[in-house]
């Protein structure tokens, strides 16, 4: 069994980590907030109090991290998670950051004689607890194979490309996720507003061509109203923002991410970037002037 070194146990971290300690793999954690990796601590993970221990004596660092920037600085800074970490050791940063920032961190790791991986995944918190998570996974073959059987202890990793390729598989991911969030909520909402019930509808509509995860899950989070966050609006905001920028860079349009960017944007400017990204409803009734 592996000796991997853990950063970040938020929402997803928590249980891809609780998922390597169930596969047997030996886990050292790091978390800004020491007291959130506790559970891991019961269940037999060590945990850091200082960022520079979890890379040491390890073969393998997990980063799982809010975005680019803070991946960036926890890695790469002074007395960071990747100073104590041996050569061919493997950087696994599961984080949805920018392509480039993921291309500069694979030279950055190679200049350190370090292997790296941008292996960033899909499946929400569900798919973290019950190591479904579909795993996009950029970088060499070689590195991908070294490291496949720690990624299937979380979920089903697939190599796309070279480095920064898992990063523009999650966008193309997170720009379907978006806007079929949005054509959902829209959709059960004339439906509501028609005088159809909307329980009903989704029951209709199961198993032909409209069916699809999220109708199911995040169609059961608006009609139970249950906006507890998996995948935070603010993340999806800040994912298609960055999908629509790198298709920017590319000299690429596209029109209907424009648009359902801009309602996560409200979302957010409203005050619930913390909800649910299933809570874009809400926005559809403040644009509707519906009662909340």
């Amino acid at each position: 069994m592996a000796s991997i070194g853990f950063v970040g146990t938020g929402i997803m971290g928590m249980p891809m980590a609780m998922n390597l300690l169930k596969a047997g793999h030996q886990l050292k954690v790091w978390n800004r907030t020491p007291s959130k990796a506790d559970i891991l601590k019961d269940a037999g993970a060590s945990v850091c109090s200082e960022l520079e221990q979890v890379g040491k004596d390890v073969d393998f660092l997990i980063c799982m991290l809010s975005d680019g920037k803070t991946c960036d600085e926890i890695l790469f800074k002074e007395h960071g998670a990747l100073s104590q970490l041996k050569p061919e050791s493997t950087v696994i940063v599961m984080s949805s950051i920018p392509v480039e920032v993921a291309k500069t961190q694979s030279e950055k790791c190679k200049e350190r004689s370090l292997h790296y991986l941008d292996a960033p995944v899909s499946g929400g918190e569900k798919g973290a607890q019950n190591a479904s998570l579909a795993i996009m996974v950029g970088g060499e073959a070689s590195s991908f194979e070294r490291a496949e059987n720690i990624l299937k202890a979380m979920g089903r990793p697939i190599l796309v490309g070279a480095a920064g390729c898992g990063e523009l598989a999650k966008l193309v991911n997170q720009m379907i996720v978006a806007t079929t969030i949005a054509t959902v909520s829209e959709g059960l909402l004339l439906a509501t507003k028609a005088g159809a019930d909307p329980v009903k509808l989704k029951q209709a509509l199961t198993g032909g061509f409209a069916d699809s995860p999220i109708l199911q899950q995040h169609g059961e989070r608006i009609l139970t109203r249950n906006f507890k966050p998996g995948g935070t609006a603010k993340t999806q905001h800040k994912d298609i923002h960055t999908a629509i920028s790198y298709a920017k860079s590319l000299e690429l349009n596209l029109p209907i991410a424009e648009l359902v960017n801009q309602l996560f944007h409200n979302m957010v400017v409203a005050g619930d970037g913390e909800l649910d990204h299933s809570g874009l409803i809400r926005e559809l009734e403040r644009m509707n002037h519906l009662a909340l």
